[in-house]
Formats: structure tokens, C-alpha cells, sequence
């Protein structure tokens, strides 16, 4: 038989039948949406006169326009308020499992579906947002779709995709003193650009990715499409069943014997051929921070911006437009820059792992006087470990506030929106012009790079204090 990869296996088991000359119908297992891009989506349905086929197989929260304080009173603004109102009734009116604000099963998409069991390896896992590829975390073949494409599903089950090439990044060896899953995020990022994962779906392999925490890996997998991937996914292993093993929608008994044997079969064949292949070495990394408008333009906190020296034509005019406006030159160190506000949060890194990381170092600290601090779990289940934990006390103690769970400062979708001109290290996945708020300036960073930059007041390099 012919060695297969990892990629192969899932796509190859769910697809439908394939278009001649065209793409796959691929069936689709779980289908995950929220109140941005699910109303036209619902609309297309009820104007054609067709019900959702498999209501049990889509599961909906909002997240994106959510506030991240007194949640338990109407939405002031009324576009979100009415997108909030309208999945619920969308949801209510064809059978759909909804999350809604203040429930235990609030929060955002991309948390709530692994903390529930309702991600699982092997699956095809879809959802109107782009970070859906978190979910690849747990060996499933997970991504991002458009409205039109949401409608698609809710009507069959099943979506048109032609099949990706498929890339293997490999990262050996073990990671250094404060670098983090998102580190490596951001220096595969840096190396091989935002353009450089087009068309591919990235596996993630190597003794690095493999000593990762499921969290870890959740990171990992969530910024894939940051480097213009179309996923990215990671092969099951002990640490996946054992994060799985027991959750609400997890199997159970002999269900569960027969889901853990197939997927101990998930994993790359031997010699299984890739399209794209690149290796790292873990010693290499060190903790990032970008210092541009894409995640792409990032280095390790140790370092000066590049000159851009080397530079010609339209990659030199994006490159002094990127730092002008960050206000930022050329040769630049980036220790030191001043910082207005941090963000631990979004779906990149708004999980208990990120949060005890956050405490652990602020703990016996103080916050700097002039730097804003929003701290947003990605779940009420989040929050609730995080308050029963005492890590709530911890953030008092060094003067932070913790909020409730949404998108919140990821994008300028919300109320939590960074001034103009402002600075934010920010735990998020994006940092495009205006993407937290109109003006602002974002620098992309882990949570102990965040943590070192909020009790300090400028960016700082955590290993300093570990």
C-alpha cells in the first residue's frame, strides 16, 4: 500500500465523491459557528426553503461581538446586539445546541469545542472564522469557511474543497528557557513568511511539537493560517487522549475503546511524501515579538528591526510603510519600546495554561502605572478555573482586573478597542493596520512576553526575570 499522510487519512475517509476536474465534496463532522458570519448564512436557508440537515452536528456560541464586562445587561451597540440576538434565534428555530452569554458553555468557538470533547482526532471540523485550524491541535482537518460555505453545510453536511498540497514542518530538539508554543508560531512565521504556507496543509512534527501540552499545541495550530496555510494539524498521541478521555461530549465506554484504537492509527506513514517540507531546531527560537502590520514581520525580544537593506521595489515600500506606521525605524532595538496596553487573550491564547503562565510571572509584582491591562479568558469554563484557582487574586494583588470571555481585543469587532496611536503587546493572532481598533498598534507576543511588558511598562525579554 502506498504511505499515506496524516492528511491523507482523514481527507481521504470523509470524502463524498469527487467533481471531475473539480474539487472533493468532503462531509464534514463537526460545524462550529457564531453570530458574525452565521446570519446570512441562515437567511440563505429560510429563503430557499431548506432546514439545517444535522442540527446535532453544529454547536453555537458568540464570541466576536461580545463585551468583556457586565454581560449580564443588554449589548449597548446595536449592530452586535442584534447579530448576539439573531443566532440565538437562529439556533432555537432549527434545533441548534447554542451557547449563549453567561452560560458554563459560553465562550469562544475555538476554545469551547476542545474543552467539551467536542473536538476529536480524525474529525473535519469547519466554522465561519479563519482560526478554526485550531482544532487541527487534536489531529483533525480543521478550517476556516465563508458565509456562502456555512450555508452549504447547515443545508448538507458536506462542502466543495479542492485538496490541499500538504506541508510537514518539522521542529526538533527542546525549547530554551521562556520560549513557548507561541514563540514557535511566530518564528515559523518569520521564516517562512505569511505567503509561505498558500495552498498547503502544515503537519506539525518533531520532538518540540511533541513535548508540547495540548494547549501548546492549540497555539500552534491557531496561527497556522497566519502564514497562509490552509490548517494545520498535529498527529494524536497519549497527551491528546488523555486531554480528550472523560469530557462532556467525549466517547464512553466501548464507544470510547473504538474511537482510541482508530486513533492511534492517525498518524504520517513512513515515507509518506509531502509536497513541501522544513526543518527547525528548538535552540534556535527565542521569545518573539513582531514589530510590523503582518505576523510574518517578527523576531526574538533580543533583537534590532531589520534595516530592510536588502530590500527592493514593492517588499522595500511595504516594509517603510509597515514601520511608519508603528512608528518604529529601521535598525531599531526592540528592548525598551514603550508599551500602553497588553492582552492576554483570544483564541490563540485565552486558555487556563495561558492564564497560570500570566500569574505565575506577574505574582508578587506590580503592574507599570501607565499600561492597561485586559485580561479576557477564552471561556466561562476558563474563568471559573481561573477563580477557583485564586489566579483572579493574583492579577488583583498586581493591580489587573479580570473581564469575562469573548474575543475581545483580538479585533475591533467589540467595545475593547486600543486607542489610536497606542501600543499593544497583545496574546492575539493579528496585526494588521487598525485590526484592534482604528490606529492602534499591535506587537504580537507570547503570554510571559506580555507579562514582562505589563509590570515593566516596556518590551521585555521574560528571560530576564525566570
Amino acid at each position: 500500500m502506498e504511505a499515506k499522510t496524516l492528511f491523507d487519512k482523514i481527507w481521504d475517509a470523509h470524502v463524498v465523491k469527487q467533481v471531475e476536474g473539480g474539487p472533493n465534496v468532503l462531509y464534514i463532522d463537526r460545524h462550529f459557528i457564531h453570530e458574525v458570519t452565521s446570519p446570512v448564512a441562515f437567511l440563505g436557508l429560510k429563503t430557499r426553503g431548506l432546514k439545517v440537515f444535522r442540527p446535532d452536528q453544529t454547536t453555537a456560541t458568540p464570541d466576536h461581538n461580545v463585551p468583556t464586562i457586565n454581560q449580564n445587561m443588554s449589548i449597548v451597540d446595536e449592530l452586535s446586539r442584534n447579530q448576539v440576538e439573531m443566532l440565538k434565534k437562529n439556533c432555537e428555530a432549527n434545533g441548534i445546541t447554542h451557547y449563549g452569554l453567561g452560560s458554563d458553555g459560553h465562550g469562544v468557538v475555538h476554545i469551547i469545542g476542545p474543552e467539551m470533547g467536542l473536538t476529536q482526532p480524525g474529525m473535519t471540523i469547519v466554522c465561519g472564522d479563519s482560526h478554526t485550524s485550531t482544532h487541527g491541535a487534536f489531529g483533525a482537518i480543521a478550517f476556516g469557511i465563508g458565509t456562502s460555505e456555512v450555508e452549504m453545510v447547515l443545508a448538507s453536511q458536506c462542502i466543495m474543497q479542492p485538496k490541499p498540497k500538504k506541508m510537514r514542518i518539522t521542529v526538533e530538539g527542546q525549547l530554551g528557557k521562556g520560549v513557548t508554543a507561541k514563540d514557535i508560531a511566530l518564528y515559523i512565521i518569520s521564516k517562512i513568511s505569511t505567503s509561505g504556507g498558500t495552498g498547503h496543509f502544515i503537519e506539525y512534527a518533531g520532538s518540540a511539537i511533541t513535548n508540547l501540552t495540548m494547549e501548546g499545541r492549540m497555539t500552534l495550530c491557531n496561527l497556522s493560517i497566519e502564514s497562509g496555510a490552509r490548517g494545520g494539524m498535529i498527529a494524536p498521541d497519549e497527551t491528546t487522549i488523555s486531554y480528550v478521555k472523560g469530557r462532556k461530549f467525549a466517547p464512553q465506554g466501548e464507544a470510547w475503546d473504538k474511537a482510541e484504537a482508530y486513533w492511534k492509527t492517525l498518524k504520517s506513514d513512513e515515507g509518506a511524501k509531502f509536497d513541501t517540507e522544513y526543518v527547525f531546531d528548538a535552540a534556535d527560537i527565542e521569545p518573539m515579538i513582531t514589530y510590523g502590520t503582518n505576523p510574518g514581520m517578527g523576531l526574538g525580544v533580543s533583537q534590532s528591526i531589520p534595516t530592510g537593506s536588502e530590500l527592493q521595489g514593492t517588499d522595500k515600500t511595504t516594509f517603510l510603510k509597515s514601520l511608519k506606521y508603528m512608528d518604529f525605524n529601521p535598525g531599531d532595538a526592540m528592548k525598551g519600546k514603550k508599551v500602553d496596553y497588553v492582552f492576554l487573550g483570544s483564541c490563540t491564547n485565552g486558555r487556563i495554561e495561558d492564564f497560570r503562565a500570566f500569574a505565575q510571572f506577574v505574582k508578587g509584582k506590580k503592574k507599570a502605572d501607565d499600561v492597561t491591562v485586559w485580561l479576557v479568558p477564552g471561556s466561562k469554563a476558563v474563568e471559573t478555573q481561573i477563580i477557583s484557582e485564586g489566579l483572579d487574586k493574583i492579577f488583583t494583588e498586581a493591580g489587573m482586573a479580570l473581564r469575562q470571555p469573548g474575543c475581545s481585543a483580538c479585533l475591533a469587532m467589540n467595545d475593547d478597542k486600543i486607542p489610536e496611536g497606542k501600543y499593544a503587546v497583545s496574546t492575539s493572532n493579528r496585526n494588521f493596520e487598525g485590526r484592534q481598533g482604528p490606529g492602534a498598534r499591535t506587537l504580537l507576543a507570547s503570554p510571559l512576553t506580555a507579562a514582562a511588558a505589563a509590570v515593566t511598562g516596556v518590551i521585555t525579554d521574560p528571560r530576564e526575570f525566570l
